[in-house]
């Protein structure tokens, strides 16, 4: 018997995707939660599941996040990401997090469960249009940002050099120090670093350079 596990925001759609599989005997629709706080939540009482059928934009916790946090708690569990979106930046964010299947919600019974099947044998399931783009991503992962990220995360190599130290966790004053800078100039850097990349904080300016490819 298959044990899966459904992770959706939308109770119509997991019960849609629990008759998709009602079909087949050999499934066992073991829970289902409606973010990926909730699963983690039902996996400390019971982790024993081979597959989790995960969406990607979820409150609380998304299907990225909680695909990284199950990965490295309980690497057994395929993952499966079942969602309405084929965007570049999603399949890139997914694949790096851990993901071993890529399906988008309007696929057939039949080819939701050959996937499930694929994919516990070692295969990664994923739709033509998905192959496709992750094919183009690996040969150009800086496809995923588009222009106007481009434009908005265009750092001076001194902001980079400053990022690079505050990803370090350096004081200013340090910073300051390795780059023959005074403290007052490397707080004007790091205002201008966050006005750039859209953030407010150390920890989310150095999580969005390292996911644009900056540090």
């Amino acid at each position: 018997m298959l044990k899966i596990a459904i992770v959706d925001d939308n109770t119509f759609l997991i019960h849609a995707i629990k008759e998709k599989l009602s079909f087949f005997s050999d499934v066992a629709v073991k829970h289902s939660s409606l973010n990926g706080s909730e699963l983690l939540t039902k996996l400390q009482e019971n982790y024993n599941l081979d597959l989790i059928l995960m969406d990607i934009e979820m409150p609380v916790l998304n299907g990225i996040e909680t695909t990284q946090i199950v990965k490295q708690k309980y690497p057994h569990i395929k993952i499966i990401m079942l969602t309405a979106f084929d965007n570049d930046e999603h399949i890139f964010n997914a694949i790096k997090a851990g993901a071993d299947g890529y399906l988008l919600k309007e696929i057939n019974p039949k080819d939701l469960y050959d996937g499930i099947v694929e994919t516990l044998n070692g295969g990664a399931a994923m739709n033509p249009s998905i192959a496709m783009k992750t094919l183009k991503l690996l040969r150009n992962p800086f496809d995923i940002q588009n222009p106007r990220d481009q434009e908005e995360i265009s750092l001076s190599n001194r902001e980079v050099e400053v990022l690079e130290q505050l990803s370090k966790g350096l004081s200013y004053t340090v910073i300051a120090d390795h780059l023959f800078l005074s403290p007052s100039t490397v707080r004007k850097h790091i205002e201008n670093i966050y006005k750039k990349l859209q953030v407010h904080s150390k920890i989310e300016a150095v999580q969005k350079a390292r996911n644009h490819n900056i540090i």
